[in-house]
């Protein structure tokens, strides 16, 4: 049993002659045929990975200017934002003062109207006051004349009188 492992640890030199032949073949074949296609396979992938490190570093710088810009664009729209704030707060402030201004405008008109409609009742209750007052005058001196001039003798003096009194040469 000893000689069976000795043998199988140790080569013959037959098998290491056609081994070495065998290997020569293949190594031969090898870099004839498929060496260069696996160099250039190597040599592509290398390209590839290469251009790819290239398109990702590339991509990452474009993505920071892309992330300058939109933060420019982004401080635009906030300082435009702010400006658009700020003129429509002036417009408000605007038309609140501009519609205060008319309807204290509008106040004015209407107390001025009131004033102008109280005046004119006030005229028109004076007219009426006066009427009232000239006819119960008119009404009372028609009373006492008529008590006092049932006398005859006393309405043909007046009579006389007022007939004295007026001028027919003006005529």
């Amino acid at each position: 049993m000893i000689i069976l492992a000795n043998s199988l640890t140790t080569p013959a030199v037959g098998t290491l002659f056609w081994s070495v032949v065998i290997f020569s073949i293949f190594l031969f074949i090898l870099s004839k045929f498929a060496w260069k296609p696996i160099l250039n396979a190597v040599k592509a992938r290398d390209e590839m990975i290469r251009g790819s490190l290239e398109s990702a570093e590339k991509a990452r710088e474009d993505m920071l200017k892309l992330q300058s810009d939109n933060e420019t664009i982004l401080r635009k729209a906030r300082e435009e934002r702010e400006i658009i704030l700020k003129e429509a707060r002036d417009v408000r402030e605007k038309l609140i003062s501009e519609a205060r201004g008319k309807a204290t405008e509008e106040a004015d008109k209407i107390v001025e109207k009131a004033k102008a409609g109280i005046e004119r009742e006030k005229a028109k209750a004076m007219s009426e006051i006066h009427d009232q007052v000239a006819t119960l005058s008119v009404d009372i001196a028609s009373k006492i004349l008529g008590e006092k001039l049932k006398k005859t003798e006393e309405q043909e003096k007046l009579i006389n009188k007022y007939l004295g009194d007026i001028d027919f040469s003006k005529n």
